[in-house]
């Protein structure tokens, strides 16, 4: 254990020095990045930092590794690091002299083919082909997957860490001593760089960082799934899980750009980050959501691995729901210009792009599919353990078609598919429990009529209709409770005090809520009325009458004030728009009329 966090603490010490070191002499060599129109930051930023990153993880790994043991000591001790420093040249190649997209694919896949044959090249544990090839692809694709998560400051380093930290606890003994070794001596180097990398950077990592990174953890997460083929499907997961946000990013900006007529190569701001920032989170927020997620995909594998193969399709599928679920809101933020979708009249995709109603529907119908399948299964995990649950799982695997047939019908003659996710509330709330219990009884009444309820449980049933109850409503709800964090979070919206907490004020609210493009956020009610003071009304508190408005607008940062009601005229008007002045604080009056 010791020698871990030596390992650790070495290479944190020598990145802290190493990039201040390349921060000062980039500017002699030229290694300074201007501002350009496809990449976010605004002034010119020294880079190369990757040779500091990669200088004290080898540092720091070579410095302990000879004091460790390990069973794969004389297998990957050597390959992994060698691959990792193959990939650090090409990136200052590329850094330096500009390769082309084809020639950095190139080299990845050649050091890919190289590095999985070193990890496996007995000829009696040879591997499969298959195995060859999707190792190599894996490599090369999760090199340039960090290579493109490398786009906001802190972001890759910061995720990178995450990852290895991640997979050095979960798969310790799949990976072996030297490459717990060098995942920690890593993630030690990035948190040093991200010191200098934090938003606003003062250092960027440039190509030779991200490839390096890249490759560490390509090579890292290749072993579990070289070594352990009988788990391939249980180990691919845990790795997917925890790098869950430079693919899912990777994946989101290539289909979206091949939707767009774009080169997959050209860059751009269109990845997850730089949309969310473009919903109004700041470049810091977006860089920690993106963190948490990467936490989460991590905290997911943890499940899967306490929980073993059994576990795994339906955390695995509820997972990747949620992750799809943001995708899919995060597709809808603008950008790209209006002429990059010109091209999708002459594409392949332009007859499955004419009927956006028709794919959303289908969509939901595929969702709610993924979620009935779960939510049946947990609820027979939750109800039986051990030999228990290998008597009863038959009759789950057995009734499975039945019940998918009875509960999606049932959705479907609620009106579920004919609800809006944008405008959900609770009468939305009411269609989805008549669908789930109309489901859920026609599936008791399926199990007694095929199977006279023998081997079945009612327990089941009910847990079944409650979670899937919770998973609707929370995906229904989802795009709505995204645009109030995103509208609440959003840097460039004004603080809206509203006077008035009646019918006109919770109008106004409501509909600064429903259209973002407003770009105003309710942050309080004031009310002359004791019965909805210190209250909450439509989750907006009610903060008292005339005489704490002043309080109220300096605790909340209250940017505009907007009158909701006809009856505050007079003298009441004329304070109000007194105190507001002395505060910089617009005055508005809502004015509605039918005509």
């Amino acid at each position: 254990m010791i020698y871990f966090s030596l390992a650790f603490l070495i290479s944190l010490a020598a990145s802290l020095a190493l990039c201040a070191a390349v921060r000062r002499s980039a500017p002699a060599f030229g290694a300074v990045v201007p501002p350009r129109a496809d990449r976010w930051h605004s002034q010119p930023t020294p880079t190369m930092g990757g040779m500091a990153i990669a200088i004290a993880a080898v540092l720091g790994f070579s410095a302990v590794v000879s004091h460790v043991k390990g069973d794969v000591l004389t297998v990957a001790w050597l390959p992994i690091p060698l691959a990792a420093i193959a990939m650090f040249v090409v990136g200052v190649l590329d850094d330096r002299v500009q390769l082309s997209p084809l020639a950095k694919l190139v080299s990845s896949l050649i050091i890919g083919a190289f590095l999985v044959f070193s990890l496996a090249r007995r000829p009696d544990n040879g591997l499969p082909w298959t195995y060859t090839l999707i190792g190599t692809i894996w490599f090369a694709g999760v090199c340039h997957a960090f290579n493109l998560l490398d786009n906001m400051d802190g972001l890759a380093g910061g995720v990178a860490m995450i990852a290895a930290l991640f997979l050095a606890s979960l798969l310790p003994s799949a990976l072996g001593a030297p490459i717990l070794v060098l995942l920690l001596a890593l993630a030690g180097a990035l948190i040093g760089f991200l010191y200098w990398n934090r938003p606003p950077a003062r250092l960027f990592m440039g190509d030779c960082g991200s490839l390096f990174i890249g490759a560490v953890i390509a090579g890292a997460s290749l072993l579990p799934v070289l070594q352990e083929r009988t788990g391939f499907p249980w180990a691919s997961a845990v790795i997917v899980m925890v790098l869950v946000v430079p693919l899912f990013d990777t994946g989101f900006v290539l289909v979206l750009r091949r939707l767009a007529g774009r080169s997959a190569t050209r860059g751009g701001t269109d990845h997850v980050s730089h949309r969310l920032v473009s919903l109004g989170f700041s470049v810091r927020s977006a860089v920690r959501i993106l963190y948490l997620l990467g936490m989460m995909g991590g905290l997911t594998a943890v499940v899967l691995v306490i929980g073993g193969i059994e576990q795994m399709i339906p955390v695995a599928a509820l997972f990747a729901v949620v992750v799809t679920l943001v995708g899919i809101y995060l597709a809808r933020v603008p950008a790209y210009d209006a002429q990059d979708f010109k091209a999708l009249e002459r594409s392949s995709f332009a007859p499955l792009l004419k009927d956006l109603t028709f794919r959303w529907h289908a969509g939901e119908v595929m969702l709610d599919l993924v979620l009935i399948v779960a939510c049946y299964y947990i609820a027979y995990r939750l109800r039986f353990e051990g030999e228990a649950l290998d008597q009863f799982l038959p009759y789950f695997t057995a009734s499975l078609p039945v019940v998918l047939g009875c509960k999606l019908a049932s959705l479907y003659g609620s009106g579920l598919y004919q609800r809006s996710w944008e405008t959900f509330s609770l009468r939305d709330i009411a269609v989805v429990l008549r669908g789930v219990l109309m489901g859920s009884v026609l599936s008791i009444m399926a199990a007694a009529y095929f199977y006279r309820f023998e081997g079945f449980s009612r327990v089941v049933f009910i847990m079944d209709a409650l979670l899937l109850m919770i998973a609707i409503v929370a995906t229904r709800a989802s795009f709505r409770s995204m645009s109030l964090v995103a509208a609440s979070r959003s840097k460039r919206s004004r603080r809206v005090l509203v006077y008035g907490a009646g019918a006109f004020g919770q109008l106004i609210v409501r509909e600064m809520r429903a259209n973002p493009h407003w770009s105003m956020n309710p942050v309080a009610f004031i009310d002359d009325d004791p019965t909805k003071t210190h209250r909450w009304i439509m989750g907006v508190p009610v903060k008292g009458a005339l005489s704490e408005l002043e309080e109220t607008l300096r605790r909340y940062r209250v940017d505009e004030v907007i009158l909701s009601s006809p009856s505050i005229n007079g003298s009441i008007e004329h304070t109000i728009r007194e105190v507001c002045a002395t505060h910089d604080c617009r005055v508005r009056r809502l004015s509605m009329s039918i005509s």
